[in-house]
């Protein structure tokens, strides 16, 4: 069956831009341990191929394993921050901050870390996804105000 309307044509849609998310991952990352405070940490620099701007989100993500799938593998990813429980009630967790150039990879816990297996520590693989935004809120724009929202995006009704 086929439909066909006749009428007026409706105003022309948003022409928006697309934007997307950048990817990337290192490899056989290893991190060192600092006394002082206790942690194991890593810095890792952004690429040069790589747009962050200072507004963006970057989740961080390890490779916990990789699983047979139907005759094929895949990486099984897990989001930072991620928890460690082990048996005798110690707790160690990934956590990670990142500016606009580098992200910083931390291990804490709830015991002495010197001794860490190193399989928490050493050749670790993390993916990286930089979430592209703006900051609305500092833009000065009344975001209470529809008129003003759809000015500062540039859409008419």
């Amino acid at each position: 069956m086929f439909t066909a309307c006749e009428g007026p044509q409706g105003p022309p849609g948003f022409d928006g831009i697309n934007i997307l998310g950048q990817t990337f991952e290192f490899d056989n990352v290893n991190f060192t341990y600092d006394p002082q405070f206790n942690y194991y940490s890593r810095v890792l620099t952004i690429p040069s191929n790589i747009e962050v701007w200072e507004s963006d989100a970057i989740l961080v993500y390890r490779l916990e394993k990789v699983v047979n799938a139907g005759g094929s593998t895949a990486d099984s990813w897990s989001l930072i921050p991620h928890n460690f429980f082990f048996n005798n009630g110690e707790i160690i967790q990934y956590v990670y901050n990142h500016t606009f150039f580098d992200v910083e990879l931390i291990i804490e816990g709830n015991f002495n870390l010197a001794n860490l297996d190193p399989a928490y520590t050493q050749n670790q693989v993390f993916r990286f996804v930089v979430v592209p935004s703006d900051f609305g809120i500092r833009s000065g724009v009344d975001i209470s105000d529809y008129d003003a929202v759809m000015k500062a995006i540039e859409i008419k009704d």
